[in-house]
C-alpha cells in the first residue's frame, strides 16, 4: 500500500508487478490484518473496436448462438448506447442482415425498425461522422441481395398505415429513414440482378410502383394543418429529394421523373395558411429543382409543369416568396436562349403560362409594400425584390416571337389582355425607377432597358390590334405613352452625359434607346386616328418633354406630333387654346429644370412652321409658334442668369422680362404672381427695397377689400382675400420706409386706414395713422440723396434676348456717378466692349457676334412741374419728385452748326437733344427699363440760352428761399452763385448772350421773334 500512497512510484512498473496478487502468496510473517471498515474498488474501463462489455450487444452479435434470445436482442438494441453501436457499425449492419435473410418471415418487421433506430442514430449530430462509414459499407461490404423484397415489403407497410394510425412519432422515424433505406433497397437489388442476371425485374418494379403509390395516397391526404399528419408528411418530404440519386442507379431518368412527378402533384395544390407543410413543400421543389434530376432536360420536361404548379400556387397567395424566388431562379438560370432545342423552347412557354402573371403580380406588391424598418430585414426585403426582378427579365429574355403570339392568343377575353398589360406597363415603370438598382449598375440598367423596350415592341401589336377603333381604350393606351415617356427621360439612356469611350459601346451593344422609344411613340401616335383627341391636352406635357431631350433624331421624330395636335384641336373646338395653354405651362417647369436648349428653340419653330405651311389656320398656328418661341427664349435666359455666380442685376432683369410676358403676352395670372414673388425676393436680397414695394404692389393691385376665401398659395396660408391685402399693405409700406420712399407709403396708410375706419378698427386704425405721422416727419427731417440715371445700350448678339439691341434707363445707387456705374456693368459683363462715343450705333455693331455697351448719363424730366416750380415748398419735398415717377429722360450733345465764331461760341452752339421715353416710369418693379420711343430735336442757341438762364435762375430763387427761411446756415453757396453771375470768370457770362440776341434783331421769323421776347424777360429776371 505504500507504494500506492505516491503516484509517482506508481510509473515504474517493477515495483508493483512483482509485488503478491492473492492473500495465499503472502509471506507467512507478514499477515495483514483487515479492519471491519476497510474496503477496496477496482474499476476497470474497456475501449476496443473487438471486443465488448455490453452483454446485450454481444448476444446481438452472437445470434447464430443463441437463436432464442434474437427478438429479445432486436428489441434491447435500442437501449443499448449509440456509442456502442457505431463502434461495431458494421458488425450490428451485417447481423442485421444476417437475421432478415434467414428469418424475414418472423423477424422482418423488428430488424427493420432496428435498421431505421441506427439510421436516424447516425442523423444525430454527435455521430454524423459515421455516415460515411454506412455509405462505404453499402457500397463495398453490404451482401443482402434478397433485403429489397424485405426493406419495400415493410416501407410499404407502414406507409399504408399512417393515415389511420392515431400516434405518429414512431412513423415520423421511419420516414426519416427513408434516404438510406432505399439506398439498401437500390444496393440490394443491384447485388441480385448481378447475381441473377436481372431476374424479377418486372417484380421488383410492381413492387416499386406500388410502393410510390402508397406514398402519393399518403401525401395526398389534406390535413389542413390541424392534424399529426402534415408533421409527418413534412418529414418525408425533407427526405424525398434524396431519393432522387439512387432511383437513377436502377431507373431511367424518364422513369425517375415520372416517379417525382405523381408524388409532387400528389401533394394538395392550394396552401393552407399557417400550415408548417407549406414551407417544407417549397424546401422539396427547390431541392427538387436544383438536383441533377432536374438538369438533364429528358426529365424536366417532366417535371416541369407541377413544379410549377406548386410554385404558381404559392406565389398566387404571397407565401413563402424568398423560397419561391430561389425556387424560379434556380430554373431560368438552366434556360439559354441561344440554345434551339425545341425542349427548352416549349420550357419556355410553358414558365410564360404559368409564372409571368403572377409574377408581375408579386413584383407589384412586394414593391408597392412599405420597406421594413431594420436593417437586416430591408435587405431581405431588397434582396427578395431583386431576384424576382432578375427572374423577370431572364423569362422575357427568354422569349421570342413566337413566346409573345402564344402568350397573346391565350387571352380569351378583352379584359383579361387589358389587365395583363396594364400590370406589365407598370412593373416596367417600376424597373425605370433610380432607386431600383444602385447608382453604380448602368450594365443591368441597360439589361432592364433592352428588355423593355423588346417586350414594349411586341405588346404594341395588341394595342393596334385589340385596343383600337371601336373597342379603343383609353387607360391601357395611356400607360402605354406614360410608360414610354418615362422610359426616355431616365438619366441612365442621358448618353450626352457618358464620356465619349462609354458612350461608344453603348451604341455598339444596344444602339441609342431613346431615339427607337421615340419611333415607335410616333408610328402608335399615328395609328390613333380620330382618339388622339382624347389624349390632347393630356400628353402635351409628357411629350414635350420627350421633345427636350437633348437627341437631335429623337427631337426630328416627336416635335411633329404637336401639328398633329393643333390640327387634331382646331377640328375639335375651333381654336387650339388648350394646346398653347398647356405648352406655355409645362415649358416653364420643365426649362426651369435645366431642360431644352437654343438649338431645340430653333428646331421648334423651324420644323413646326414647315408643317403648317398648307394648313387653314395657318395664321393662328404661326402666332401659337411665335408666342412659345419668345417664351423659350425668356425662358432659357431666366435659366441662363439664375445660375450660380450670375449677379443680380441679370437675374432682377432676366425675371422684370418674362413676368411682363407673363402677363401682357400671355395672361397667365398665376404664373405672374409667382414670378412677381421670385423677382420679390431677388430685391430683397439686393436691398432694392424701393423696387421690392413696387413688385409687390402688383400683386396687391390684383386684389379687392373683399371677404373672398383664398386658397394656400406659395407662402401665403388659407385666408380672406381682405386679409391677404391687408399683409401685402402692411409689407410694402414697411419696404418703402425701408428704401425712403415714404410718399408711397403715405399713400398705403391712407388707403388701409380707410378700411380699418370703415371696419370701425380704431386700434389698428391709430397705429395707421401714426406711421403715416411718422412717414411725414422722415421726409421733413432725413436726408435723401437724389440717384444719377445712366442710359444703356446693349449692343450684338451676344447678349440675352431680353437685353440684345435694346436700350435701357437706369436708376444708380446711391452716390454712384457715372464712372462707378460703368465699371460696374462691365463686371457684370465681363466680355463686353465699351463704346467711346453717343452715337446711334450701326447695322454692323446690332450682327455682331460680341457684346458691345454704350453707356452715358441722362437727366430726369419730372412730370409733377407744379410742385418743383411753387414757391416755399421745401427742398425735401421737391427733391422725391424731381426723381420719382419720371417717364421721359433727356440727354444733350451739343455741336456748332455753320462757321464757329472765336469771339463768341454761343452764336453757333446747337444743341441735339435726345428725349428718351421709357415703357415704366423710374423707380419701379425693377431699377432699369427699356425705352420705348426716342425724339431728337435739335435746340437752337437761342433756345438754348434761355433754357440755361432759366435753370440759374432757379437756382438763385432756390438758394435765396432757403436762405429767408434760414435753413441755411451758412450762405458762402448763395454768394459763390451770385458771383458766378454778375462776374463770370469763364465764357463772358451774360454779356455774351446779349450779344447773341443783337445779331438776333434783324430776323423776321416770328418763332425767334417770340424766343427774343422770352430771352429778354428770363434775363431783366436775371439780372434783377
Amino acid at each position: 500500500m505504500t507504494c500506492c500512497e505516491d503516484n509517482v512510484l506508481l510509473q515504474d512498473c517493477a515495483r508493483y508487478l512483482k509485488l503478491p496478487f492473492s492473500k495465499g502468496n503472502l509471506p507467512g510473517n507478514n499477515q495483514a490484518v483487515k479492519g471491519g471498515k476497510e474496503s477496496f474498488w477496482i474499476t476497470s474501463f474497456l475501449c476496443s473496436t473487438k471486443l465488448t462489455q455490453n452483454g446485450d450487444m454481444l448476444d446481438l452479435l452472437k445470434w447464430r448462438a443463441h437463436p432464442e434470445r434474437i427478438s429479445d436482442s432486436l428489441s434491447k438494441l435500442k437501449e443499448i448506447d449509440g456509442s456502442e453501436i457505431v463502434k461495431f457499425l458494421q458488425d450490428t449492419l451485417d447481423t442485421l442482415f444476417g437475421i432478415l435473410d434467414e428469418s424475414s418471415q418472423r423477424y422482418g418487421l423488428k430488424v427493420f425498425d432496428s435498421l431505421v433506430h441506427i439510421i436516424n442514430l447516425l442523423q444525430d449530430s454527435k455521430f454524423q461522422h459515421f455516415k460515411p462509414v454506412m455509405d462505404t459499407y453499402i457500397e463495398s461490404h453490404f451482401a443482402g441481395a434478397l433485403s429489397y423484397r424485405d426493406l419495400i415489403k415493410v416501407l410499404k407497410w407502414y406507409v399504408d398505415r399512417i393515415i389511420d394510425a392515431e400516434h405518429q412519432d414512431h412513423f415520423q422515424q421511419v420516414l426519416k429513414a427513408t434516404e438510406y433505406i432505399f439506398k439498401y433497397i437500390i444496393q440490394s437489388r443491384r447485388l441480385f440482378s448481378l447475381a441473377t442476371g436481372g431476374q424479377s425485374e418486372e417484380e421488383f418494379r410492381c413492387c416499386m410502383r406500388e410502393l410510390f403509390y402508397s406514398i402519393r395516397f399518403f401525401l395526398s391526404q389534406d390535413s389542413k394543418g390541424s392534424m399529426p399528419i402534415a408533421h409527418t408528411q413534412a418529414v418525408f418530404l425533407r427526405t424525398f429529394p434524396a431519393v432522387y440519386a439512387e432511383l437513377l442507379k436502377l431507373f431511367s431518368v424518364r422513369e425517375v421523373a415520372t416517379f417525382v412527378h405523381d408524388t409532387l402533384g400528389s401533394l394538395p395544390t392550394a396552401p393552407s395558411p399557417d400550415c408548417p407543410l407549406e414551407a417544407i413543400k417549397l424546401q422539396c421543389i427547390a431541392r427538387t429543382v436544383e438536383s441533377q434530376l432536374y438538369i438533364n432536360p429528358e426529365s424536366r420536361c417532366i417535371l416541369l409543369p407541377v413544379v410549377l404548379r406548386l410554385l404558381q400556387a404559392h406565389m398566387q397567395e404571397q407565401r413563402e416568396l424568398v423560397m419561391c424566388a430561389r425556387i424560379l431562379t434556380s430554373m431560368l438560370s438552366l434556360i439559354n436562349k441561344d440554345d434551339t432545342d425545341t425542349t427548352l423552347v416549349e420550357e419556355v412557354d410553358l414558365i410564360v403560362e404559368k409564372v409571368l402573371g403572377v409574377l408581375l403580380t408579386t413584383i407589384l406588391e412586394i414593391t408597392n409594400r412599405p420597406q421594413p424598418a431594420g436593417n437586416t430585414l430591408r435587405l431581405q426585403f431588397q434582396d427578395i425584390t431583386g431576384e424576382f426582378v432578375a427572374c423577370l427579365l431572364a423569362l422575357l429574355r427568354q422569349m421570342s416571337d413566337n413566346h409573345y403570339q402564344k402568350l397573346l392568343q391565350r387571352f380569351t377575353s378583352k379584359d383579361d389582355l387589358r389587365d395583363f398589360l396594364l400590370q406589365i406597363f407598370t412593373v416596367f415603370r417600376i424597373l425605370i425607377r433610380p432607386e431600383m438598382f444602385p447608382k453604380d449598375w448602368t450594365v443591368m440598367r441597360l439589361v432592364t432597358n433592352n428588355v423593355i423596350i423588346t417586350t414594349v415592341l411586341y405588346l404594341s401589336d395588341a394595342l393596334r390590334k385589340d385596343f383600337l377603333n371601336d373597342k379603343f381604350d383609353y387607360k391601357v393606351w395611356d400607360s402605354y405613352f406614360y410608360l414610354s415617356v418615362i422610359f426616355i427621360n431616365q438619366p441612365c439612356l442621358q448618353l450626352e452625359t457618358f464620356s465619349p469611350s462609354k458612350r461608344k459601346k453603348v451604341l455598339e451593344k444596344y444602339g441609342d434607346m431613346r431615339v427607337m422609344m421615340g419611333c415607335e411613340i410616333f408610328s402608335m401616335w399615328q395609328n390613333l386616328g380620330e382618339h388622339k383627341v382624347n389624349f390632347i391636352p393630356a400628353m402635351i406635357g409628357p411629350f414635350l418633354e420627350v421633345t427636350l431631350v437633348p437627341q437631335p433624331d429623337l427631337r426630328n421624330v416627336m416635335i411633329p406630333i404637336f401639328h398633329d395636335m393643333m390640327d387634331w384641336e382646331q377640328r375639335r373646338s375651333g381654336n387650339f387654346k388648350q394646346v398653347e395653354a398647356k405648352l406655355i405651362d409645362k415649358l416653364d417647369s420643365l426649362m426651369s429644370e435645366g431642360k431644352g436648349d437654343e438649338t431645340y428653340r430653333e428646331l421648334f419653330n423651324s420644323i413646326l412652321l414647315k408643317k403648317i405651311e398648307r394648313e387653314t389656320w395657318r395664321e393662328s398656328g404661326i402666332s401659337l409658334i411665335a408666342t412659345v418661341t419668345r417664351l423659350m427664349e425668356r425662358l432659357l435666359d431666366y435659366r441662363d442668369c439664375m445660375k450660380l455666380g450670375e449677379v443680380d442685376g441679370k437675374k432682377i432683369g432676366c425675371t422684370v422680362s418674362l413676368l411682363n410676358f407673363y402677363k401682357t403676352e400671355l395672361n397667365k395670372e398665376e404664373m405672374y404672381i409667382r414670378y412677381i414673388h421670385k423677382l420679390y425676393d431677388l430685391h430683397l436680397k439686393a436691398q432694392n427695397y424701393t423696387e421690392a414695394s413696387y413688385t409687390l404692389l402688383l400683386y396687391d393691385e390684383l386684389l379687392e377689400w373683399s371677404e373672398r376665401p383664398l386658397r394656400e398659395f406659395l407662402n401665403y396660408p388659407m385666408q380672406t382675400e381682405w386679409q391677404r391685402k391687408e399683409y401685402l399693405h402692411l409689407t410694402i409700406i414697411e419696404n418703402f420706409d425701408r428704401g425712403k420712399s415714404w410718399e408711397n407709403g403715405i399713400i398705403l396708410c391712407r388707403e388701409l386706414a380707410d378700411q380699418y375706419e370703415a371696419y370701425y378698427d380704431y386700434r389698428n386704425l391709430s397705429k395707421m395713422r401714426m406711421k403715416e405721422a411718422s412717414l411725414y416727419d422722415k421726409i421733413m427731417d432725413q436726408q435723401r440723396l437724389e440717384p444719377e440715371f445712366f442710359r444703356v445700350g446693349f449692343y450684338g448678339k451676344k447678349f440675352p434676348f431680353f437685353l440684345r439691341n435694346k436700350e435701357f434707363v437706369c436708376r444708380g445707387h446711391d452716390y454712384e456717378r457715372l464712372e462707378a456705374f460703368q465699371q460696374r456693368m462691365l463686371n457684370e459683363f465681363p466680355h463686353a466692349i465699351a463704346m467711346q462715343h453717343a452715337n446711334q450705333p450701326d447695322q454692323t455693331i446690332y450682327q455682331a457676334e460680341a457684346q458691345y455697351l454704350q453707356i452715358y448719363a441722362v437727366t430726369p424730366i419730372p412730370e409733377s412741374q407744379d410742385v418743383l416750380q411753387r414757391d416755399g415748398v421745401p427742398d425735401n419735398i421737391k427733391s422725391f419728385y424731381k426723381v420719382n415717377h419720371i417717364w421721359r429722360f433727356r440727354y444733350d450733345r451739343p455741336f456748332h452748326k455753320g462757321t464757329k465764331d472765336k469771339e463768341n461760341e454761343f452764336k453757333s452752339l446747337w444743341v441735339e437733344r435726345t428725349t428718351l421715353t421709357l415703357v415704366q416710369s423710374l423707380p419701379g418693379i425693377s431699377r432699369w427699363f427699356e425705352v420705348e420711343k426716342r425724339e431728337l430735336v435739335e435746340v437752337s442757341p437761342l433756345e438754348n440760352a434761355i433754357e440755361v438762364i432759366e435753370n440759374k435762375n432757379l437756382q438763385l430763387r432756390t438758394l435765396i428761399t432757403q436762405c429767408q427761411a434760414r435753413q441755411m446756415q451758412n450762405i458762402n453757396p448763395l454768394t459763390m452763385c451770385l458771383n458766378g453771375v454778375i462776374d463770370a470768370a469763364v465764357n463772358g457770362g451774360l454779356a455774351r448772350y446779349q450779344e447773341l440776341t443783337m445779331c438776333l434783331n434783324g430776323v423776321i421769323d416770328a418763332a425767334v421773334n417770340g424766343g427774343l421776347a422770352r430771352y429778354q424777360e428770363v434775363s431783366v429776371t436775371h439780372v434783377s
